[in-house]
């Protein structure tokens, strides 16, 4: 018999790792506790690294079919000057990869596809789990049950499971809020992606394939604020009214009914991914801050890893799930305490920090901007063994 692997979420990860496991000849089964799979979000970005994996997974022909290429990405302060140009080019060429942005709808549907049609499973709400002689028994809202050799946790950021697992990991507060939207590009004819740092938070944008545009907003607020929840797009045109072009074309052809909110979270990095033939991958097992665009890359990451550990362990759970974990832990710890601090000096609001900041930003040599991103994209994550 084909030994059996359950997913517990249906979001970039966990459809990735079993579109993976299914090539190796794994029994798998994804449950997902929504009824429609529909890729709630906007856009992400997925860097070299990221087309790495999916190149090693098969995926890469496909998944660049659906996305918009991005030749460059550069920081800007509120008046539109640049402060950082980081060299893409150099990072694609080190990766042998392009960078690119996708619509996060359009990823999910595409991995979707990729899957027979038995493999996924909606409407299907995990709450707990326990072990058995079998292996694993996963318990779910509608009463049903399900027993599996290993169940790999890929449900995000506020995994429930992760909760029982781990008590003490509770989603961590960033300081700031985040709105998001994709429009239509036809009404701004947006050409190059940017992010702008100003005294009144970031704005951050972005051409899609299909010539749409995603755009979001980060503004330093309190957890769930009441305030910002009841945010419309003319609240926003009024709080970014002095930033440069074109912020206020993209607000002005933003409809209310495109907005999404929600506050910036992540975890703060565990000791282990892996806990006998449980393994957390993505979000659930290291979730972070979006300021270095890798939330979505290091779960594709953990796949390619994933796969090739359960390829060389002959499917032992235990052993595989292990090394994944001492392989991943130091790059995703890296990741997401860097993403953190990158947030915090995004974010700042003193006009002399701000004034501090943009002039050393300016000044320093590009070598010196980029290292943070070199260590990041530079390092061959395959190669790492611990």
């Amino acid at each position: 018999m084909k030994r059996r692997v359950t997913i517990i979420g249906g979001g970039v990860a966990g459809l990735t790792a079993a579109i993976g496991l299914l090539q190796i000849g794994l029994d798998v089964q994804v449950f997902e506790r929504v009824a429609v799979l529909k890729g709630i979000g906007a856009g992400f970005g997925l860097a070299a690294n990221a087309m790495r994996a999916f190149d090693l997974l098969g995926l890469r022909t496909g998944v660049e079919q659906i996305g918009h290429f991005l030749p460059s990405y550069n920081i800007l302060d509120q008046h539109g000057n640049v402060l950082a140009e980081p060299d893409t080019k150099e990072i694609s060429k080190n990766y042998q990869q392009k960078n690119f942005a996708v619509h996060r709808a359009d990823l999910h549907k595409f991995l979707h596809e990729q899957l027979p049609a038995n493999i996924v499973h909606l409407g299907k709400e995990a709450i707990k789990f326990e072990r058995s002689p079998q292996g694993v028994r996963i318990f779910f809202s509608d009463q049903t049950v399900v027993e599996t050799d290993a169940l790999i946790m890929a449900d995000g950021v506020r995994s429930r499971l992760r909760q029982q697992l781990l008590p003490f990991a509770q989603p961590r507060f960033s300081g700031y809020t985040c709105w998001r939207a994709v429009i239509d590009n036809r009404l701004v004819d947006l050409q190059s992606s940017t992010e702008t740092w100003g005294p009144k938070g970031r704005f951050g944008m972005t051409p899609l394939a299909g010539n749409k545009v995603y755009w979001y907003a980060c503004v330093n607020a309190p957890q769930n604020s009441s305030k910002y929840r009841s945010f419309k797009v003319f609240d926003l045109q009024k709080h970014f009214a002095d930033y440069h072009t074109p912020i206020p074309q993209i607000l002005q052809n933003t409809s209310d009914e495109l907005l999404l909110w929600n506050d910036i979270i992540d975890i703060e990095p565990l000791a282990s991914l892996a806990y006998g033939n449980i393994l957390l991958i993505g979000d659930a097992g290291h979730a972070t801050t979006p300021n270095l665009g890798q939330g979505a890359c290091q779960a594709i990451e953990d796949v390619a890893v994933l796969v090739d550990e359960l390829t060389q362990n002959q499917q032992d759970f235990e052993t595989a799930f292990a090394h994944v974990s001492t392989r991943r832990l130091r790059r995703t710890r890296y990741i997401t305490e860097t993403s953190w601090r990158v947030g915090k000096v995004a974010q700042w609001e003193s006009p002399w920090l701000i004034s501090i900041r943009n002039t050393l930003l300016r000044m320093m040599p590009n070598t010196l901007k980029q290292l943070q991103l070199q260590k990041l994209l530079n390092e061959d994550f395959m190669s790492i063994t611990k």
